[in-house]
Parts: structure tokens; sequence; C-alpha cells
């Protein structure tokens, strides 16, 4: 039994921006297990990859979570480019991609939550979402279903067509800003969230370089990012994500969102994964 099951692929990244080039073991499971299983939580991540690339996964499971690799004959690459030094905007190229996943295949976690944290839309294929749904709650990042492969491998972003078919079965759903406004054509986030609200999420949150907002059945809800600097600013939204899922598991939302930005903005500060504690993340708090 586990409190997350984690869905996705990990990727060969590379980063990137105009000061330098980074080449890093990414996707949002490998940010996602390392918050939420240094909160406290009981983490499964469900991952493919190629043999070669196996053994360089580890750094999953040196956070606490457990590990399973499933057969592609390709580990997913991506090459992220960043046009400006607080990487808000960036230019996104698929390499090569692994297989997608599909239900048979998916171990028995019996977990409270399952986490389908896609890095484009395939990846986790759409009827996967009620497949979850009669299992647990389900979480979704936006990105797995608006970045779609274009011409040339670039991955660009476009609305979710199927949206209001699948956010009701969506308990936590998560977006950047740019995503929000194309997901509802609103580029006020209070609105943009309040409308995915509508269509049937059952809580909605937003990130943003100031702050992230969460609007919910019973109120909206706000907590600033206080980073000191953005060498980590890659896995910002996929840390803050899993941080919050994890401690709203014993917490209620407000206290939840307050952890996840503390939590983040403390791994905004250097290259990689979080590695602190919650002990860390009470006196940024402080």
């Amino acid at each position: 039994m586990h409190d997350i099951a984690m869905i996705g692929h990990v990727s060969n990244d590379i980063i990137e921006d105009p000061r330098s080039t980074q080449y890093v073991l990414g996707g949002p499971v490998v940010y996602s297990s390392a918050a939420a299983a240094r909160s406290g939580a009981s983490v499964l991540v469900v991952t493919k990859a190629a043999d070669s690339d196996r053994e360089q996964l580890g750094v999953i499971q040196e956070s606490g979570a457990e590990l399973v690799v499933l057969p592609s004959s390709e580990t997913t690459s991506i090459h992220n480019r960043y046009e400006t030094a607080d990487h808000e905007r960036r230019t996104v190229r698929l390499i090569s991609a692994a297989s997608p996943f599909a239900a048979e295949e998916l171990p028995d976690s019996g977990a409270r939550i399952f986490h389908l944290a896609g890095l484009f839309y395939g990846e986790i294929p759409e009827t996967l979402i009620p497949w979850a749904a009669s299992r647990g709650h389900v979480a979704l990042d936006a990105q797995g279903v608006v970045r779609k492969r274009a011409d040339g491998g670039m991955l660009a972003s476009s609305d979710w067509e199927a949206k209001a078919d699948y956010l009701p079965y969506i308990r936590h759903f998560k977006t950047d800003a740019a995503e929000a406004e194309m997901l509802t054509g609103l580029s006020d986030r209070e609105a943009a969230a309040a409308r995915l609200l509508e269509l049937g999420a059952g809580e909605v949150m937003v990130t943003h370089h100031s702050e992230v907002l969460l609007v919910a059945p019973d109120g909206t809800y706000r907590a600033p990012l206080t980073p000191r600097n953005l060498s980590g600013r890659t896995g910002r939204g996929d840390t803050c994500f899993a941080a919050y899922l994890a401690w709203q598991l014993s917490h209620d939302r407000e206290e939840a969102l307050r952890y996840a930005a503390a939590l983040v903005s403390i791994k905004m500060e250097s290259p990689g994964v979080f590695r602190g504690s919650p002990e860390d993340v009470f006196r940024r708090l402080a």
C-alpha cells in the first residue's frame, strides 16, 4: 500500500539557458518523488526506460521512493531551451520517447493518490484517467495533456480538447500560468482556475514565479515563492505539486499550500531534486 503512485517517463534532459547548458536526469516523477517522499509520504514510482539507462534511476530511490521500471526500447530525452533568465518561457524539443503506459502493465499499488505525471500528450493515455479514478484520487499535471509533438520534434502546447470529459475524474489538477490561460482563454490566474473548477476538477493549482495559487470549492488560497536565486528552477512545478499532495494527506489545504511553496522555494535555490527535510521547510516558513 502506498500513499501516492506516480506514473510517468523519466527524461535525459538537456537544459540550456542564456548562461549555461546542463545534462541531467529529469522528468516529473524524478522531482515529484523526492518532494513527496522527503515529506513523509509512501511513494511508488512507475516509469519506463531503456535497459542502458536503468542504472541512473537510483536517484529516485535515494529519496525513499519505491521504483518500478517497465521495459522500453528507448528512454525519453528532451532539450529544454529557456529564453529568459527567469525561466518562465522555453522551447522544448523531443529527442526520443519511451513507449506509452498501458493499464495492464501497471502494478497494483493500492495507492490513495494516482499522480499522472506526464511530459507530453499520449505518454499517459487519457483512458488511464478513469482507470485511476476507480482506484483512488487522481492528480494530473496539465503538461501531460497540453504538450504535443509537432514538426521537427518540437513540443508545442495547445488546448486539451477532451478536458470537459476528463476533468470530473481529477481530484487535483495542476497547471502553470501559461497553461491555465491556454486551457481557458483567461489571463487572470484565479479566473482561469475557477473556470477549470467549473469544468469538473476537484481543485486547481496554478504555479507562477511569484506565488502558488489554489482554487477549491471551499475557497481560494495563495502562498508566495521566496527563492533567493533560480539556479534550481527546473522542476519547480513538479516539486510544488508533489509536496502539496503529500502534505495535504494529513493537513488542510491552506497549510499544505504554504508548506509546498516553502519547500519549492528551497529547492529552486539548488539544481536537482529537493534533498531537505520537513524541518528545513518549517524553518523557511518561520
